[in-house]
């Protein structure tokens, strides 16, 4: 493995409750989900709401372990830790969530707040102090204003916070799950910056989650986009935002207002209007595609095989049966 971070085949499967119902309703909100983060880089994740990206990044950070698949980080198996050696190493994996308001305690102040991971790594108080002063000051927080609480700063602010709260662990890796979504579009710029800012300052590595597919392209070197917990298209920002060719990635642009979406509009790989009821058509096979209700290219073998991901072009790759192997290919 030539990569910082490495997600083999990850799955995340949610069952239902009583010893009858646990595998009639299973849910599978990730699906044999595999990338690899190059140290320094930032990995982004597109999908609309409900794609399994959340389910995605608990089960990187064995905060919710995975059903099965392996995540790899500098070389070392996190599965094959005992729980106090997981503990141990977390430290150097942290995630910023979506929203501040629920990830900070109303009742501790900023001090406190950061404090109680140094604690548990064992830090005195004099260096607990000095490292939350620097943290506060990097993301651009007055480390005078530690004494305060989360209602009175602002919500950028308090993204802020949660910020630096990740970096006083001293991570070498950085979960972002969506982090601007709940901000002002002017103030989501100025934590988009930041973040650059302190990846360089830091050298850290992202894996960057978010709906908004400009936001994912203006931050991050790899783009993969996610669609009912499988990947259907990844690759290099330039080649997916360039080139794009599955018909849900088609479809994530044709929604960018500003974005010209003629392509999108005159091909046959353009979404239909309006889906099939109740889920998954009749004449489907339980292997079909996901996006088979959605596609107008959708053809025979869609009904009966699920793509795999395959690769047109340099690290392009595609899961599409009509892209891989018809004239749409040649035509794209």
């Amino acid at each position: 493995m030539n990569r910082f971070v490495e997600i083999i085949n990850l799955e995340k499967t949610y069952y239902g409750h009583g010893l009858f119902k646990r595998s009639k309703n299973a849910l599978k909100a990730v699906d044999r989900v595999s990338f690899g983060i190059a140290k320094k880089g930032v990995f982004g994740h597109v999908g609309e709401s409900g794609c399994g990206k959340t389910s995605l990044v608990r089960s990187v950070l064995y905060l919710d372990p995975p059903t099965a698949g392996e995540v790899w980080m500098d070389n070392i198996l996190l599965g094959g830790l005992k729980l106090a050696q997981l503990r141990a190493f977390r430290r150097r994996m942290q995630i910023v969530f979506q929203d501040p308001n629920s990830a900070l305690n109303p009742k501790m102040n900023v001090q406190d707040s950061l404090e109680e991971g140094l604690v548990n790594r064992g830090l005195d108080a004099y260096h607990r102090k000095k490292l939350i002063d620097r943290m506060l000051d990097l993301v651009g927080i007055s480390p005078s204003h530690s004494s305060r609480y989360p209602h009175e700063f602002s919500g950028g602010q308090k993204q802020r916070i949660v910020i630096a709260r990740a970096l006083c662990m001293e991570p070498d890796f950085l979960v972002l799950d969506e982090p601007v979504s709940n901000l002002d579009v002017s103030i989501q710029a100025q934590i988009i910056n930041l973040l650059q800012d302190l990846k360089k300052e830091l050298n850290l590595t992202y894996l960057f989650i978010s709906h908004d597919l400009n936001l994912v392209a203006y931050l991050s070197d790899r783009i993969a986009v996610m669609y009912k917990g499988r990947l259907v298209e990844s690759g290099s920002t330039d080649e997916i935002m360039g080139h794009p060719v599955h018909p849900y990635t088609l479809k994530l642009f044709s929604s960018i207002p500003g974005m010209d979406t003629t392509f999108a509009k005159d091909d046959a790989r353009a979404p239909k209007e309006t889906p099939a009821e109740n889920g998954k058509s009749a004449d489907l096979g339980a292997d079909a595609c996901n996006y088979c209700d959605f596609c107008s290219m959708v053809g025979r073998e869609c009904r009966e095989k699920e793509p795999q991901l395959e690769t047109i072009d340099g690290s392009h790759k595609v899961a599409c049966h009509k892209f891989l192997f018809s004239d749409t290919r040649a035509e794209a």
